[in-house]
């Protein structure tokens, strides 16, 4: 067969297996996508044949260009998990949390309003916080940030080497409480909102009565840095679990059963975006909150602009959808 009969007879294809090639290295897809394995094995039979009847060198090479571009699309690893998770965290997951805004809001207004009341009736009223923690554990909280102590946020006997073993163990203690907040939800709401307010009496118990007694300054330097992820984690924890009560509460049309279904979809999606928090928590509280090089000062500015950030990035992130089709 003359080359000019061959180009004629598969030019077609050819143009064809070019624009699906385009498509699939800009990351889209066309109708052909499906057919691309046999277009790809068809073009390499053709190549084999224009190499076996010499045909011209402008023309192997194009094919072989093909052939190579096609094989590299054929046989790449292509999988959409980095990219979904990339969305996830870069727009999903505060858009979820604007849209269950009035669930964030109960929770929010159940923990941090039980903290920050508490530790104002602690600091006016130092005995209270004998009436929620024991004696013994009061003792080791203020041994913890004694001002005299020389260490932060930790046992005088745990040195700075072990860091990475507080980092585990901030993880697994901090996901503990989450994940309790969020599965006592199917009790009707009724155990998130119990551990909402519970954890925020506990903490709010313990910056009152170290603020209290003069220990404000290195307690305070010490959880406002990792406070803006790992408080805000626990909130939304409490907002996915609210949101399985509510469902059992008020269903609507829907039986018991469905409704919960659906909103655990959400309730977990949540709860993923809590697990990222709490990891990014955990790494700032094991290498840089328990530091006590830097200034009071500085922990402060850099606490502020966490906080800062963590909000701007709720309010904000994923308001525009620039996601591939």
């Amino acid at each position: 067969m003359k080359q000019s009969l061959f180009e004629n007879r598969h030019k077609a294809e050819w143009e064809r297996f070019s624009l699906t090639l385009d498509a699939l290295e800009r990351g889209r897809k066309t109708s052909r996508t499906g057919s691309f394995p046999g277009d790809y094995r068809r073009l390499c039979c053709q190549l084999a044949l224009a190499q076996e009847r010499g045909y011209s060198s402008f023309l192997i090479d194009s094919l072989q260009q093909q052939v190579l571009r096609g094989h590299q699309q054929l046989y790449r690893h292509r999988s959409q998990l980095g990219a979904n998770a990339l969305a996830f965290i870069l727009a999903d997951f505060p858009r979820l949390v604007r849209a269950q805004w009035r669930f964030v809001l109960a929770a929010s207004l159940l923990f941090f309003g039980s903290l920050i009341g508490f530790a104002l009736l602690v600091y006016l009223f130092p005995d209270l916080v004998y009436n929620l923690i024991p004696v013994e554990q009061v003792s080791q909280m203020q041994s913890m940030y004694d001002p005299d102590g020389g260490h932060l946020g930790r046992s005088a006997e745990r040195a700075a080497s072990e860091d990475w073993v507080m980092f585990g163990y901030y993880i697994m203690h901090n996901i503990g409480i989450a994940f309790q907040t969020f599965a006592s939800g199917v009790l009707f709401g009724l155990g998130s909102a119990f551990f909402l307010v519970y954890n925020g009496l506990m903490i709010g118990a313990v910056a009152g009565h170290l603020t209290q007694i003069g220990y404000g300054q290195t307690f305070w330097s010490f959880v406002i840095g990792h406070g803006a992820f790992e408080l805000t984690a626990i909130a939304l924890a409490g907002a996915a679990g609210l949101q399985l009560g509510w469902a059992l509460i008020a269903p609507g049309r829907l039986p018991r059963v469905e409704a919960l279904r659906l909103a655990a979809r959400k309730s977990v999606l949540l709860i993923c975006g809590v697990m990222l928090f709490l990891l990014i928590a955990a790494f700032i509280e094991a290498y840089w909150s328990s530091m006590t090089a830097p200034a009071p000062t500085t922990k402060y500015l850099v606490g502020a602009l966490l906080w800062m950030l963590v909000a701007l990035y709720l309010l904000f992130a994923g308001r525009t959808r620039h996601a591939p089709e």
